[in-house]
């Protein structure tokens, strides 16, 4: 009588499991000549000496250089600027996650539609604009990290709306390299890391943009 029948993915790692078998919890390298030595992580941890100041500029930058949409303003005057931002889409509804500052919604008149766990494709399609924070902001690469906080949301919500406005409270969570990003976030939490809005080009280089997300991505450079 045979026994049950074994998937693709538990024979996978099954030979993962056998291959580790004698490699020490600890992550020091095994004795013995046939094994390599421990990797060297020597690497930098940040690229040149910018201050603060020169970090938020560095980050503006590079997220211009891929085609986001940057604004800055004060805390006092983010709900009107968030407001402008939907009224010159024409946005009728936003998605909000559920930990969202609700003040940074009281300059628009768009109907907020709540991040639920039913939430279908075709539901989050038809949403005109996702209003989000962040949990960290890369200078270096131009790139938004959103860790599914709060006051962030689902990842999906970020996906499906084609106009996400994305708010980054400077200097306090702008960080100059990723591995100081890294630092900051829970690697059991699921992470989107976002550099410019979803684009793709085709062999010829011909640029699509909304193919995998959204279509444009306005950043908020919030100061206090």
């Amino acid at each position: 009588m045979s026994g049950p029948e074994v998937s693709s993915r538990e024979r996978i790692l099954g030979r993962v499991r056998r291959a580790l078998a004698d490699v020490p919890g600890d992550g020091a390298p095994p004795a013995g000549p046939a094994y390599e030595q421990e990797v060297e992580r020597g690497y930098l941890r940040r690229h040149g000496d910018l201050d603060a100041a020169g970090t938020v500029e560095l980050l503006a930058e590079n997220l211009a250089d891929y085609r986001a949409l940057v604004h800055r303003c004060s805390e006092a005057e983010l709900p009107s600027l968030i407001g402008r931002l939907l009224a010159a889409r024409g946005a009728r509804t936003v998605v909000v996650p559920p930990g969202l500052d609700p003040d940074w919604l009281s300059g628009t008149g768009a109907e907020r539609v709540e991040d639920t766990a039913t939430d279908s494709p075709e539901r989050l399609d038809a949403v005109d604009s996702v209003v989000t924070a962040c949990a960290v902001a890369i200078a270096e690469t131009g790139t938004i990290v959103l860790d599914g906080g709060p006051d962030q949301g689902r990842r999906r919500i970020t996906l499906v709306p084609d106009h996400h406005v994305c708010v980054v409270r400077v200097p306090e969570q702008v960080v100059s390299s990723v591995p100081e990003a890294l630092e900051r976030l829970d690697p059991v939490r699921p992470s989107t890391w976002i550099s410019g809005p979803s684009a793709t080009s085709d062999i010829e280089l011909d640029r699509v943009e909304g193919v995998h997300g959204p279509r444009t991505l306005e950043v908020v450079l919030v100061s206090a």
